[in-house]
């Protein structure tokens, strides 16, 4: 998410540098290192269900603070009865924007928590919808993000706690890893848990790690990081950074026409309804002229043209660059060593990526 209250610019004026700064070439070791820094399927999205957790939920995770200092490896582990409803934490995080007691920074480190949530089960007609949304072939074996729509209310659960440090209407995604450790079916039931760390300062602000694991039977075969900027200003005394020369532009290898329905269909499969991507109104609010599309499905679209190239076991990391407008066109390219990108019709990237 983009701060509230920040002027309206219009995404083609934006820099490169606008949203994170750093290299957006090809991601080698050492850009990957620097970026890290150091429903049926168990999202239940009804009405009904969308007010809070259960009574016994919301009472086990009513202490997240305790002890959630930065560095700290000691976390509390807390089960939940189900996967959270990510409509009543979106609401619960818009609420809590709004001016009044509450607001602001609440806590100077990570919760020292971990939640967790077991048995969600794949739904295949949900999967279906999944596939078609972000491009991928109709099969049994999961895509590599979709695990992350799975478990996503759970690490949202967490990022709408009073104790994170950074509050969700105030960050930006800018990066994501994830690794599949072995394909996963449609058949398997996964246990997930979600946790926060890495939480260290950046010239715009702070950075946070929410890390989301995904188990079968005891054994780990799914691990996402999503990489969190919280916007605090400009330090540093202010300046902007002098900026390198634009690198080359990888030759698109494909061409693809983003319609404004990309953000309200990913909103509807991801779970994800956050308003900057689906209401030119919600966007507007946040310092957008028109809805912008999810990051995620930006690299969900990407690894659907790479699906064929894909090992079994593999991790895949991208930072995000510029927001991608509801509608354009974006531009793919491939890069040497497993590197792909995705970039404006003027050549500026909007995703830098890595397989290996």
């Amino acid at each position: 998410m983009a701060r509230r209250g920040q002027p309206a610019q219009d995404p083609d004026d934006l820099s490169v540098h606008e949203l994170i700064d750093g290299p957006t070439e090809i991601l080698s070791q050492d850009t990957l290192d620097t970026i890290r820094g150091p429903e049926a399927s168990g999202h239940d999205l009804s009405l009904e269900q969308t007010h809070d957790l259960s009574a016994s939920a919301a009472e086990a995770t009513q202490d997240l603070a305790g002890g959630g200092a930065a560095g700290t490896n000691v976390r509390r582990r807390v089960e939940l009865p189900r996967m959270p409803a990510a409509g009543a934490l979106y609401r619960r995080a818009l609420l809590g924007a709004l001016p009044g007691p509450g607001g602001g920074r609440r806590s100077a480190g990570v919760p020292a928590v971990e939640l967790a949530v077991g048995g969600i089960a794949v739904d295949r007609t949900h999967l279906a919808d999944y596939d078609r949304v972000c491009g991928f072939r109709l099969t049994d074996r999961l895509p590599a993000t979709f695990p992350h729509v799975m478990g996503f209310p759970l690490a949202l659960r967490l990022m709408t706690a009073p104790e994170f440090p950074i509050p969700l209407t105030g960050v930006v995604h800018v990066g994501n890893r994830i690794t599949v450790y072995r394909p996963v079916t449609a058949d398997e039931t996964l246990d997930f848990r979600a946790y926060a760390e890495n939480l260290r300062p950046h010239d715009r602000g702070r950075q946070v790690d929410v890390v989301l694991v995904g188990s079968v039977d005891g054994e780990e075969v799914w691990r996402g990081v999503s990489t969190y900027l919280g916007r605090e200003g400009e330090r540093g005394g202010g300046g902007r950074r002098d900026q390198p020369g634009r690198p080359t532009t990888p030759a698109g290898s494909a061409r693809w026409r983003v319609e404004p329905r990309v953000g309200t269909d990913y909103a509807r499969v991801s779970g994800d309804h956050n308003p900057i991507h689906t209401s030119r109104l919600g966007a507007r609010l946040f310092g957008f002229p028109r809805p912008i599309a999810h990051g995620m499905w930006s690299k969900a679209r990407c690894l659907a043209a790479l699906e064929n190239r894909l090992p079994d076991a593999y991790t895949v990391e991208v930072a995000f660059k510029l927001p991608v407008p509801l509608p354009s066109t974006v531009s793919f390219g491939l890069l040497p060593e497993g590197g792909f990108a995705l970039h404006d019709s003027r050549g500026r990237p909007h995703l830098a990526g890595l397989v290996r």
